[in-house]
């Protein structure tokens, strides 16, 4: 028995009226089932070719522009559509902040089912590009061949690549010449390291076969001017130190040249030793008048120009009167611990990474600061355990990875009793999620928005949580 040909569905002229989840474009179909497409923006009129049918929804694709929306700007980067990255690179700044709010306030209100007593105005970025102070590079043998080159017919013969992952491809890299997201000096280290690797004799990475010299390249810089860099080898070799000799050579300005040999089935570096093959093993970074050290396992806020506000904004929540004693889960290399210390009695973190524990004691010292406190654990099992030597907490910060708080987590913060409560988030479905459990005890005072990462659909947000 044959199999029945799908029906090639087209909707025609439809106005793509919002922006959401995983920034793509929204819009209703006659029977007002919602449609998602990509890589359009809010006020175009298109034609879209139905991909996916659901329950609750349609996933399309566009074929056809038949207006475009005055919302538009042209993507400054080539890669546009392909790596994924910057999905709101044709959206105008101004515009991109609307629906970043409007996600926010839609999360509460839908899935917490709450609404804070005042949500404030997000904070925008000065930096619109050039903003990020980390970027991860993969290398590939089986780099993404672009349509041009296919439909040329010629044999390809260079399918290294050195840059992102193909958008739902994880097999694929694309090849990247210029990147707009961080600091020039990246594109141009980043193009160097690629060159000589070719030229070497390097293999680049087979993601398939799990064979190859080279795996990936991290690239950190600092508003102080320092870089690090860090290198992802396979196995090592004598050509291995022949690029981090020549990448010495080329560019003396970088800080912190480091590698890590990694034979694993994945990429994590977190249980390996990082090796210093030139100059220090961390770079420094100010946040108003404290200065950081950041090792290449340390977790950095990725933005350093919106940090500042970030923290300001928890400080303002906090209020602290100078004795009160605040717990930070997860609290990295202790930026926001420190930033806060002369407001507060004693300040605990708590992390799960023991480098940015190491980091954040070091940190501490580094600013004379001496009303800190750093454990290195899963804050599930110390919490319910117990902080001995430590009064109740006044105030408790969560600022967890995206994925959000783990349900032991809730229990222990809401029996710890805390007056209030900072939940910061890169991830505000997951916050609001965790804010089901909270809201029976506390309540959800205000809101606090701020863009982290222009271009992008993500947006980071505080909330403020008051003892009922």
């Amino acid at each position: 028995m044959s199999r029945k040909r799908k029906k090639n569905i087209v909707l025609e002229k439809v106005e793509l009226n919002d922006a959401g989840s995983l920034g793509k474009a929204i819009s209703k179909s006659e029977n007002q089932k919602v449609i998602f497409t990509k890589f359009g923006v809010p006020g175009d009129i298109v034609d879209i070719q139905i991909k996916k049918k659901r329950k609750s929804y349609i996933e399309g694709e566009i074929i056809k522009f038949h207006t475009y929306s005055k919302k538009r700007e042209n993507p400054k980067c080539s890669y546009f559509q392909l790596c994924g990255g910057c999905s709101w690179q044709n959206m105008k700044y101004e515009d991109q902040l609307i629906y970043k709010s409007n996600e926010v306030k839609n999360n509460l209100s839908r899935i917490a089912k709450v609404i804070p007593e005042k949500t404030l105005p997000i904070i925008k970025s000065n930096k619109e590009y050039y903003y990020r102070n980390k970027m991860e590079f993969s290398f590939s043998n089986s780099r993404w061949i672009t349509e041009d080159e296919i439909n040329s017919k010629n044999i390809i013969k260079n399918k290294n690549a050195l840059g992102f992952h193909k958008s739902g491809m994880w097999s694929k890299v694309i090849d990247i010449d210029k990147c707009y997201l961080q600091t020039n000096i990246s594109n141009k280290i980043r193009n160097f390291i690629k060159e000589k690797s070719l030229e070497i004799g390097l293999d680049f990475f087979d993601l398939r076969n799990q064979s190859g010299d080279l795996r990936t390249l991290m690239i950190r810089t600092t508003t102080l001017n320092e870089i690090m860099i860090l290198v992802q080898f396979y196995k090592n070799s004598k050509k291995a130190h022949q690029l981090l000799n020549e990448i010495q050579k080329k560019f003396p300005e970088i800080t912190s040249i480091m590698y890590v040999i990694n034979s694993k089935k994945n990429d994590t570096i977190y249980d390996l030793k990082v090796e210093c093959y030139n100059g220090i093993d961390f770079i420094s970074e100010k946040i108003g008048n404290l200065k950081f050290s950041i090792s290449a396992k340390s977790f950095f806020q990725t933005n350093s120009y919106q940090t500042k506000k970030l923290y300001n904004v928890v400080k303002k929540f906090a209020s602290l009167e100078g004795n009160e004693t605040v717990y930070d889960l997860y609290c990295g290399t202790g930026t926001i611990s420190i930033f806060l210390s002369e407001f507060a009695k004693e300040i605990i973190g708590i992390e799960t990474v023991k480098d940015a524990v190491l980091a954040a004691k070091d940190n501490a010292k580094l600013n004379k600061i001496n009303n800190t406190k750093f454990i290195h654990g899963d804050v599930k099992h110390i919490l319910s355990d117990g902080i001995k030597e430590s009064n109740e907490p006044d105030v408790i910060i969560l600022d967890p990875p995206r994925n959000g708080l783990e349900k032991q987590v809730i229990s222990s913060v809401i029996s710890l009793k805390p007056k209030k409560i900072i939940y910061v988030s890169c991830n505000s479905s997951t916050q609001a999620r965790d804010l089901i459990d909270f809201k029976e005890f506390y309540k959800i005072k205000l809101s606090q928005p701020i863009d982290m990462f222009p271009q992008t659909y993500h947006v980071e947000n505080v909330v403020l949580l008051e003892k009922i």
